[in-house]
């Protein structure tokens, strides 16, 4: 059951981040909403500021404009309420793996999910099963990349959140512990609505298991919602070279005989195009491979920037109305001292 009171996990307006050692921003003009339950996979080419949204998520950084809530709350207030694992994956190296754990119990007293930790630093009790698992003994100073993943991902998952924000979770993964950790995800989403970030640079491990997608370009998100929804406002054509005026071209390919284009149709097409559904690796390296290419997002997001371009006008008209109302007692006030003084 969903224990996001308003339905959003993640909404971000305006968002932008910029780093003083840096030309130019991080993030800019960066505007999504991420609905409450959803597996999302939040996907881009290495620089596309994927991490820097996490960790803004995270409370780790500030945004330098814009606004960023989490499950209905600023970073700080939501802290207790998800779960981030950053790429890092900075644990005590002294300590060892049940020392972690326990740890991992006694900084979440009260939402600690013994069998979900052990579960995924453990394994479950079958030899097959436990061939990658960790020894509870070992120290993590001694832990190879993915195993120390393994840790993380334990503590993220004994803390039982309602938001869970893994950056590149797989990367340090041999494809049997890939395989049951996104089996685990899968179950924590089906059985308590947790809802999962998870960043990556390859579109392959994530597709058929995300039920939500953020592609990242250029410091914003270019393509946000259901990934079967995305893929339907799409067609390969291919036929004569010709012109394409009235669909949207997200990226064509002329030989001078024959074209090729990815379009989102606006109406029916003619019956010497032959047409044909993309795949999702199709869909985003076109729209990266152009990134004048006009974005495209689910209602979902469409009904977020509305709702925040409503509030940011009433914001102003209340702005507005102060200001008025300042003027008017500022001259009442005038109008009295100046009949003071003449009395």
């Amino acid at each position: 059951m969903n224990r996001v009171d308003d339905g959003t996990a993640l909404a971000a307006v305006g968002l932008g981040k910029r780093y003083r050692r840096r030309r130019g921003h991080v993030l800019r003009d960066c505007s999504f909403r991420l609905p409450a339950g959803r597996i999302c996979a939040l996907v881009g080419p290495n620089g596309a500021g994927k991490s820097t949204l996490l960790q803004l998520a995270a409370g780790l950084i500030r945004p330098t404009e814009g606004t960023l809530t989490v499950l209905g709350t600023s970073p700080a207030a939501a802290r207790e309420r998800f779960a981030y694992v950053g790429q890092g994956k900075p644990l005590p190296p002294q300590l060892t793996v049940a020392a972690a754990l326990r740890l991992g119990a006694e900084l979440n007293r009260a939402r600690w999910d013994r069998q979900a930790a052990e579960r995924i630093a453990y394994g479950h009790p079958t030899p097959q099963a436990r061939d990658g698992a960790l020894d509870p003994t070992a120290r993590i100073r001694s832990l190879s990349g993915g195993q120390r993943t393994r840790v993380a991902l334990a503590l993220a998952f004994g803390k039982r959140p309602e938001l869970m924000l893994l950056d590149e979770p797989m990367a340090d993964l041999d494809p049997l512990a890939r395989r049951e950790l996104l089996g685990a995800l899968l179950g924590e989403a089906a059985e308590h609505g947790t809802t999962i970030v998870m960043s990556s640079h390859v579109v392959a491990e994530l597709e058929g298991v995300c039920d939500h997608l953020l592609l990242m370009g250029g410091g914003r998100i270019r393509l946000g919602g259901d990934p079967e929804e995305l893929l339907a406002a799409h067609t390969l054509v291919t036929g004569p070279a010709r012109d394409l005026t009235g669909h949207t071209v997200v990226e064509s390919r002329d030989t001078g005989r024959q074209l090729t284009a990815l379009i989102r149709p606006d109406g029916p097409l003619s019956d010497d195009w032959q047409t044909a559904a993309p795949t999702l690796e199709e869909l985003l390296l076109a729209h990266l491979r152009n990134p004048k290419a006009p974005d495209l997002f689910t209602e979902d997001t469409e009904a977020c920037e509305e709702k925040a371009k409503t509030e940011e006008e009433e914001t102003e008209e209340g702005r507005k109305n102060q200001e008025e109302s300042q003027e008017e007692n500022q001259g009442t006030n005038e109008e009295e001292n100046e009949e003071n003084a003449r009395a």
